[in-house]
């Protein structure tokens, strides 16, 4: 018993330390946001606010200046979320029509195609630049988001294909048989079936998409430039302003509103997104 104790206290004491190292970035960015340009100039980059310089988020959100234009990261904002909304809704409707075809309409070849669709989990994003860069001046789409939008909903249908693919295989045959004799169809099937059993890997899918796509920086960065950027690539464009003193109070409040989003689906869907996953996205 006595042994049982210790080894529980010592997990508890190792998850503690490992947890407190993980979040020391996430302390000095929400700290620094709260700090004046001069107290951190004068100080150092990790310190307790002297004073609560709570108007570096205005600053941020519509004053600081990005790429000569000082509108602060608002247009920016819309612009990932004018990104990343329509790419998670297509990416994860898409993909749930095609696990369900792959897992419950069997037909010659479906699992070689399965495995090219989720060949594409493995394949590292720098592989894909060029590829894109052609499809994109091909139709046309060259520094848009609509083009990122198009990238992002293709890229993600990997993940919600093998997600989706992996939930519905343990749908009962018999049920899908029943469904097939009373004369339903493909369509059918998945809209009255299939669907409303979906909420659990749907709401995984909808995790997973929104915070990557949010997140994701390489594609921003180098298929879009000046006001077309999403946020993560617009950041990096942050300018230190005509002053003097740089503004890292500034920048890190830009940080922690950029992060809020992702930070917030996080919060409210955390628990869904483990609930999805033990109900047979990994299995």
């Amino acid at each position: 018993m006595r042994d049982a104790s210790l080894s529980r206290a010592l997990l508890y004491a190792v998850a503690f330390l490992l947890a407190f190292l993980y979040l020391i970035p996430l302390a000095v960015v929400l700290l620094n946001s709260l700090r004046t340009a001069e107290e951190i100039v004068q100080t150092s980059m990790i310190g307790w606010p002297r004073v609560w310089a709570f108007q570096n988020y205005t600053a941020a959100w519509a004053d600081f200046c990005i790429a000569q234009t000082c509108s602060g990261i608002r247009p920016y904002m819309l612009n990932s979320a004018l990104v990343t909304l329509p790419a998670t809704l297509l990416s994860t409707l898409l993909g749930a029509v095609a696990g369900y075809a792959i897992s419950l309409w069997r037909f010659k070849g479906d699992t070689w195609i399965f495995a090219l669709v989720t060949l594409g989990v493995f394949l590292p994003e720098q592989m894909r630049l060029i590829p894109w860069t052609i499809v994109l001046r091909d139709v046309g789409l060259t520094n848009t988001l609509a083009g990122l939008v198009m990238i992002h909903t293709v890229q993600g249908l990997s993940f919600t294909t093998l997600f989706c693919r992996n939930y519905y295989i343990a749908i009962p045959a018999d049920l899908m048989k029943a469904a097939k004799i009373d004369g339903a169809g493909f369509f059918r099937i998945f809209y009255r079936i299939v669907l409303p059993l979906s909420p659990p890997i749907l709401i995984v899918t909808v995790i997973w998409q929104f915070t990557g796509i949010w997140n994701e920086f390489l594609y921003g960065v180098t298929f879009t430039t000046g006001t077309q950027q999403p946020v993560t690539a617009a950041l990096i464009a942050l300018s230190a302003s005509v002053a003097d003193v740089p503004q890292h109070g500034v920048q890190s409040a830009a940080v922690v509103i950029a992060a809020l989003p992702t930070l917030l689906v996080y919060l409210f869907g955390g628990r869904y997104f483990v609930r999805g996953l033990t109900a047979g996205a990994v299995k």
